[in-house]
């Protein structure tokens, strides 16, 4: 195949967009490739194989049918307050549960009424539920009538959300003591709120010092170069090798130790990494115990464990250092619902944070009591959970914030489906999807990567610098490394196949990497991904031989 017909000019400029801007680049020169061409009868026949979005091409059928299941029983019990043409009354509470029973017996072909009826008696019994408080929150939820109240997250919704949290995130060990959770716009309000309350409440001060462990999601990197922030960042690099060219995508001691000098004031990890896909290793997370334990006791951490469930017996920072972390978590993966929004944040009631605004100077909680003296007559006793929900509506709507209640109705039957037989059942089956495609993808590319137990597979970050060593030795990966910038071989791809990959060092990955989602085509998509990745690489060789021949 021929180059790319872009200069290294005109690929060092766009090199410098965010991964998920340079994707749109990439997608413009596939569908130019595709378009006709002067002379030509038809169009290329080439399809067009994004995979650099993470969004991916399933969704759990089952919760979604028993939230519409709900959405025709919560109607009947608007229409039984008050009737009339496309009018109706509030959800009333007494005798709800058993109008429920009813509504089931009734209904036995209603589609969803099954898992519906299955969801709300688990819940029940799980959580010790009583049947007319739980129905009247989910009909009047549903509904939509209602401000979210609590604001934070609604009563029951909570405590389905912390069962879900403790079987899928702590496996099925939870940390002594109690989590409270804030249901928020997805995972990226989450990262966005956690920021800026951390900002306002003192506890980050413009220019301190965080670090970040890398790869991982380019916004952890975008937000802290923002001129709100402008943090000072050190990188904790995943730079560990299995063997010659062939990367670990794993912390060595001497990286993870950065974390223990107490200028560090937050961390910042994705769990399992994005992009490489990995659960964290004890012996990391042990590391990161003890530098708290003993060196740096406020080292704040911010974990974001969307892909979690993708791991068997994935254990979250959050289980080992509760009083330290944040975890975030997006139900957008694993259900295929970026469209919902649907996302938590989690803090344990005993934590370093909600100490360190308590031994604040005089004149900083004056300025915070002045911020948050409208909504108590004790502003200090505000915890910063509750801080995090009046400062995602700038304080002043703090009375109208919260995640919209049917939204909050569906993060619970996701929930709840996810603790039934069912639910298990789906869970391994998408696990096995991303792993068949994996296979896949290795198979055409004919690349290498380690074994490891902990791989959710979500996403794959393949180093071509270090297979070009691999396969042809330091001297081929030499000649990439002067002849091309590290984006070429994307560039090449978009233009020549009509593939489409994000650069790894968009990621703060090595700059010859590249990501690929697992999760957003069909299984032998990724297989022609692998062939094309693989006769990209071809090309390279011929012009390394060339060149050693000339």
């Amino acid at each position: 195949m021929p180059k790319t017909t872009f200069t290294r000019q005109e690929i060092q400029s766009f090199a410098q967009l965010s991964p998920f801007e340079l994707k749109d680049k990439f997608i413009q020169i596939a569908q130019a490739a595709q378009a006709d061409k002067p002379g030509q009868k038809e169009k290329s026949q080439t399809q067009m194989l994004n995979a650099g979005r993470g969004n991916p091409n399933w969704v759990a059928t089952g919760p979604r049918e028993a939230f519409y299941a709900l959405g025709y029983f919560s109607l009947s019990e608007s229409r039984r307050v008050w009737t009339a043409d496309n009018l109706g009354g509030m959800p009333e509470l007494a005798g709800a549960g058993a109008r429920f029973d009813t509504f089931v017996r009734q209904h036995p072909d209603l589609p969803g009424i099954e898992l519906l009826q299955n969801s709300v008696a688990y819940a029940i019994e799980r959580f010790g539920f009583d049947k007319d408080a739980f129905v009247h929150e989910l009909t009047d939820s549903t509904i939509g009538d209602n401000y979210p109240v609590p604001d934070r997250i609604l009563h029951h919704t909570e405590q389905i959300v912390r069962g879900y949290i403790a079987d899928e995130m702590f496996d099925k060990r939870p940390p002594a003591g109690n989590i409270s959770y804030f249901a928020t716009e997805g995972g990226t309000a989450a990262m966005c709120y956690i920021f800026d309350s951390l900002m306002k409440n003192g506890i980050l001060k413009k220019g301190d010092r965080i670090a970040l462990m890398v790869p991982v999601f380019t916004p952890y990197i975008e937000i802290p170069e923002l001129d709100t922030y402008e943090f000072d960042v050190v990188n904790v690099n995943a730079s560990l090798f299995a063997e010659t060219g062939v990367r670990e995508w794993r912390y060595p001691a001497e990286e993870v130790e950065k974390l223990a000098d107490p200028s560090v004031k937050l961390v910042c990890v994705v769990n399992p990494s994005n992009p490489p896909s990995l659960a964290m290793s004890q012996r990391v997370a042990d590391q990161i115990k003890d530098i708290v334990a003993t060196r740096n006791p406020n080292l704040l951490v911010v974990t974001d464990d969307v892909y979690g469930t993708f791991v068997e017996g994935f254990r979250s920072l959050a289980a080992d250092l509760p009083r330290n972390t944040l975890l975030v978590y997006s139900y957008s993966k694993h259900y295929g619902c970026t469209g919902h929004r649907l996302g938590v944040i989690g803090l344990h009631d005993d934590n370093v944070i909600d100490e360190m605004i308590a031994k604040l100077p005089r004149p900083e909680k004056e300025r915070l009591n002045k911020r948050y003296g409208t909504l108590t007559l004790e502003p200090e006793k505000i915890r910063f959970i509750d801080r995090l929900v009046a400062d995602s509506r700038q304080v002043a709507l703090n009375h109208t914030a919260g995640l919209s209640l049917p939204q909050q109705v569906q993060m619970s039957l996701f929930s709840l489906f996810d603790m039934l037989e069912e639910g298990q059942a789906y869970k391994h089956k998408i696990r096995a999807i991303v792993r068949q495609r994996l296979d896949l993808l290795l198979e055409g590319a004919q690349m290498k990567i380690a074994d490891d137990p902990k791989r959710a597979g979500y996403y794959i970050e393949l180093d071509l610098l270090a297979e070009a060593e691999r396969v042809h030795g330091k001297d081929f990966a030499d000649f990439l490394e002067k002849n091309y910038e590290p984006v070429d071989p994307l560039f090449r791809l978009a233009e020549q196949t009509s593939v489409v990959l994000l650069n790894g060092g968009g990621f703060d990955g090595p700059e010859w990497s590249v990501r690929v989602s697992l999760a957003n085509l069909d299984d032998l998509d990724y297989l022609k991904i692998g062939h094309h990745l693989r006769g990209i690489f071809g090309d390279y060789a011929e012009e390394w031989k060339t060149a050693r021949a000339g």
